[in-house]
């Protein structure tokens, strides 16, 4: 069986649903979607991204509030309401402090566009290069956690 690097992905979720997902060693992105999710895999890098505390109308956080590696990534479907049956995959996360993004965003390669930087988030979640992961894990406190490159 062939090994595969690891990816690197920024997750795009309040902080309110971040931190649910933190305690329950969990990702749902796109507001419980399986498709995102079966772009993960087994050792790849997951930082989560908050534009705000709470959805959809809590007060403007923009940080970085969770990092940590996809564990199997096995993607499960779980029942939390008769009308919403949202998809998850399994994070191991890391002991990371929030970050602001403004004072790196001069510096992420991914964000194309410095001023008007907030559309590189618009569809939820983004595959990023690994020195852009490096960077922020780094800023998280956590950067010797993780490979150099991919």
């Amino acid at each position: 069986m062939a090994t595969t690097s690891p990816r690197f992905w920024v997750g795009v979720v309040s902080r309110e649903h971040v931190q649910l997902g933190v305690a329950g060693g969990f990702v749902q992105l796109n507001h419980g979607k399986k498709a995102p999710l079966q772009r993960l895999h087994a050792g790849d890098g997951l930082v989560m991204y908050s534009p705000r505390t709470s959805y959809p109308d809590g007060p403007p956080l923009q940080q970085f509030t969770a990092i940590g590696v996809v564990a199997t990534g096995a993607v499960y479907q779980v029942e939390m309401g008769a009308d919403f049956k949202p998809y998850r995959v399994d994070v191991t996360f890391l002991k990371g402090r929030e970050t602001a993004i403004k004072p790196l965003i001069d510096s992420l390669s991914f964000i194309k566009n410095k001023t008007r930087w907030g559309a590189a988030f618009r569809f939820g979640y983004i595959r990023i290069p690994a020195p852009d992961f490096q960077l922020i894990a780094a800023a998280m406190g956590v950067g010797a956690e993780f490979p150099a490159s991919a």
